[in-house]
C-alpha cells in the first residue's frame, strides 16, 4: 500500500515536470526562433515478489511468468524540436536574416562561441554585426585583399562599417567610345562649330570633366574629322586657361598633323578671351588671368576690316605688347590702333596672309576669331562678304574613314579600333620654363568601332561615353570617390556594400555551424546553444550555408515553432495526469484509514 502512495508522488512529480515545459514552450510562443520542448516518461523501477520459471518436461507443468510490482514513474526525456523550422516573420530590415536549413549563425560573447537561429542582428558603434539582445558579435569570413574573395578560416567578427569600408576609392577614366550614326547631310557636321559631343570623365582622385569635341565633314566621301575642342572641370571652367599653347590640340593629342579637305567658312565675330600672365603682386610673381573682348566688323564699302580690342573694364587696348599677348604674336599687317583703340586691315592684306607665321596667324585668329583660325588652315580665300572660306586645314585631331559602299568605320588616323586622348602630355604654363603635367589622368582610348556612316535623315546620332565594350563593357569607365549607401546579404551570407559612384564591395561572409546531432545543443538562454559532447563539436571554421541546400533570407526573422493547438491538448492530458495521480493517494490514504479502524 506504501508503494501506490510513492507511485503517486512520482507521479505528480513528473506531470509537474511535464506542466512546466508546456508553460514554459507557451510562454515562449512569439520568441524569435525559440524550438519547443516535450516530455516523454519512462517507468521508475520494479519490485520482483516472484522470478518467472521455464516450463517442466518432467513434471509436466508449464512456466509460470514473474511477478512484478511498479514503482513508479520518471521523467525519461526532455527532447528539443531543433530540427522543425518556425513561420518566417516579414520584417523589412535588411540586418534581420532568417535560416533556411538545420544550419545555426555562430556569434561570440568576446571568448567563447554560441550558437542561435536568432538573426535579428544589428550593426554596433565600431560597425560589428551583433546580435540586439545581447550584442554578440556575428561571427563570419573576412575578404583576402589580394583577391578580393572570401577567404575561409578561423571566424572573427564581421566588422562590416569599418572606416575604409564607408568609402570606395576614385579611379581614372582610361576607356571610352563614341557611338551612333554620321550623315553626311547633317548641318552641323557640315557647320563651323561642326556635331558637338561631349564626354565626361574623371582623374585619378575622382574630379569630373568634360571633353568637348566636334565632329567635321571633309569634301572627301566617307571621310570626316574630329576635334577636341576644349576640357572643362566641374564649375565648367577650361583648364586649358592657364596654359601658353597655340591650341588644346598641342596638349591633348587625337592624332598626328595632317591635311584634310574641308569646305567651311568663317566670318568676322566678336569673341571674349581669358589671358593668364605673370604679373609681381608684393614682390611676389603671381599667376594674373585677365579677359579681353575682341569685336570685328567687315565693311563692303570700304573693303576693310575694323578691329577693336577692351579689357574687362571696357577700355580700349593700344599697347602692342599687351595686344601680343592677348594674341600670342603681334599682327604685322594692322593700322592703328586709332586713339578709340581701333585697328584696321584692307581685305586684300588679309588675302595676302598665305603663311602661317605666328605674327600673320594671329591676324587671322583677330578677324575670325580665336579659336576659329585654329588648327592651322592652310588653303584658303576670303570672299566677297569679307568671310574667309577655307578649302584645306592642317589638323591635329582624328580623320575618320568609313567604308564608302557599307558604312562601316574603317578607321581613325590609321587605327582600326579608335582614337587616345593623351592628357598627360606635357605643356608649359605662362612664366614657366619647365614642362609640367596636364593633371592626374590616365590615358583615355576612344573606341569608334560602333559608329556608321549612313543616312539618318539629315541627322547624326553621335553619343561618347565612358567605358569599354563588348566584352570589356564597364571597364576603365572612372568613378568619382564613392560614399556607403547601403548593405545587402546574399542568400549564401555574403555581404555587400553599395556606394553612390555605383560600385560594390565584397565585406565578407556570415559563416554557420552545423552539427551531427542537433537535438544534442544545450540551451543557455538568449536563444543560444551550446555544443555538448552528444551534440557533436564545433571545429572553429565553419561551413558556407549553401552546402547542403540552406540559404540566408533577409527581411526576415525565424518565428518560434510552438504549436498552442498542442501544447493545450497536452496541458489538458497533462491536468488530467496529474489528477489521477493525485487520486492513487487519496485513496491510499483511505486504505490506510481503513487498516487503522481495524483496531476498533
Amino acid at each position: 500500500m506504501m508503494r501506490s502512495l510513492y507511485s503517486g508522488v512520482a507521479g505528480l512529480k513528473v506531470h509537474q515536470t511535464r506542466m512546466d515545459v508546456i508553460g514554459n514552450n507557451i510562454a515562449n510562443v512569439n520568441t524569435t526562433a525559440y524550438k519547443s520542448q516535450s516530455v516523454t516518461f519512462s517507468e521508475l523501477m520494479y519490485q520482483t515478489t516472484s522470478n518467472a520459471s521455464g516450463p517442466n518436461a518432467t513434471t509436466g507443468t508449464a512456466g509460470v511468468n514473474a511477478k512484478q510490482i511498479g514503482l513508479g514513474v520518471s521523467t525519461g526525456a526532455i527532447s528539443t524540436a531543433i530540427t522543425q523550422a518556425g513561420s518566417a516573420q516579414t520584417t523589412g530590415n535588411a540586418f534581420d536574416i532568417r535560416i533556411k536549413g538545420d544550419n545555426f549563425f555562430v556569434v561570440n560573447d568576446g571568448s567563447t562561441n554560441f550558437f542561435t537561429r536568432d538573426g535579428s542582428f544589428y550593426v554596433d558603434a565600431a560597425g560589428n554585426l551583433a546580435m540586439q539582445s545581447n550584442g554578440y558579435n556575428v561571427m563570419g569570413w573576412g575578404v583576402d585583399p589580394e583577391t578580393g574573395k572570401i577567404k575561409q578560416g578561423n571566424v572573427t567578427a564581421l566588422r562590416i562599417m569599418s572606416e575604409e569600408n564607408m568609402t570606395y576609392e576614385p579611379e581614372a577614366t582610361s576607356a571610352s567610345y563614341i557611338a551612333g550614326i554620321v550623315d553626311k547631310n547633317d548641318t552641323n557636321i557640315n557647320s563651323t562649330s561642326g556635331r558637338l559631343i561631349n564626354l565626361t570623365f574623371y582623374d585619378n582622385l575622382g574630379y569630373s570633366y568634360t571633353a568637348k569635341m566636334s565632329m567635321h565633314a571633309t569634301s572627301d566621301e566617307g571621310q570626316f574629322y574630329l576635334q577636341l575642342d576644349d576640357v572643362l572641370d566641374e564649375q565648367g571652367e577650361s583648364i586649358t586657361d592657364t596654359m601658353n599653347a597655340a591650341s588644346l590640340s598641342d596638349i591633348v593629342k587625337l592624332g598626328s598633323t595632317q591635311d584634310v579637305n574641308v569646305k567651311e567658312s568663317y566670318n568676322p565675330s566678336s569673341e571674349t578671351l581669358a589671358v593668364t600672365t605673370e604679373e609681381t603682386v608684393d614682390g611676389k610673381p603671381t599667376m594674373v588671368t585677365k579677359k579681353y573682348s575682341i569685336a570685328t566688323n567687315y565693311s563692303a564699302e570700304t573693303s576693310e576690316y575694323s578691329v577693336k580690342v577692351t579689357d574687362s573694364d571696357g577700355k580700349p587696348v593700344t599697347d602692342l605688347s599687351v595686344l601680343k599677348d592677348v594674341l600670342g604674336g603681334t599682327p604685322e599687317s594692322l593700322t592703328g590702333p586709332s586713339a578709340e583703340g581701333i585697328y584696321t586691315i584692307k581685305k586684300d592684306a588679309a588675302e595676302a596672309l598665305k603663311s602661317t607665321t605666328p605674327n600673320q596667324l594671329a591676324t587671322l585668329k583677330m578677324l575670325f576669331g580665336t579659336t576659329n583660325a585654329t588648327p592651322e588652315l592652310t588653303k584658303y580665300e576670303i570672299g566677297d562678304s569679307g568671310s574667309l572660306d577655307v578649302s584645306i586645314k592642317t589638323i591635329t585631331g582624328g580623320l575618320i574613314k568609313y567604308n564608302t559602299d557599307t558604312g562601316a568605320f574603317i578607321s581613325a588616323n590609321g587605327n582600326p579600333t579608335g582614337l587616345t586622348f593623351d592628357f598627360n602630355d606635357s605643356y608649359k604654363k605662362v612664366g614657366q620654363t619647365a614642362n609640367t603635367s596636364l593633371g592626374n589622368f590616365k590615358d583615355i582610348t576612344v573606341d569608334m568601332t560602333t559608329t556608321q556612316n549612313a543616312n539618318n535623315g539629315g541627322s547624326s546620332t553621335l553619343a561618347a561615353d565612358t567605358g569599354g565594350v563588348g566584352e570589356l563593357v564597364g571597364v576603365g569607365t572612372g568613378r568619382k570617390l564613392g560614399n556607403m549607401t547601403g548593405i545587402s546579404v546574399s542568400q549564401n551570407g555574403e555581404i555587400h556594400a553599395s556606394y553612390d559612384n555605383g560600385q560594390s564591395r565584397l565585406l565578407g561572409q556570415i559563416a554557420s555551424a552545423q552539427f551531427t546531432n542537433a537535438s544534442g545543443l544545450e540551451k543557455v538562454g538568449d536563444n543560444l546553444y551550446q555544443q555538448t559532447l552528444n551534440s557533436g563539436s564545433f571545429d572553429g571554421i565553419g561551413v558556407d550555408i549553401t552546402v547542403g541546400g540552406g540559404s540566408m533570407n533577409t527581411g526576415q526573422l525565424e518565428m518560434s515553432n510552438v504549436d498552442l493547438a498542442n501544447e493545450f491538448t497536452s496541458m489538458i492530458t497533462t491536468q488530467r495526469g496529474f489528477q489521477a495521480n493525485s487520486r492513487i493517494i487519496t485513496t491510499s490514504d483511505s486504505m490506510l484509514e481503513e487498516l487503522v479502524n481495524l483496531k476498533r
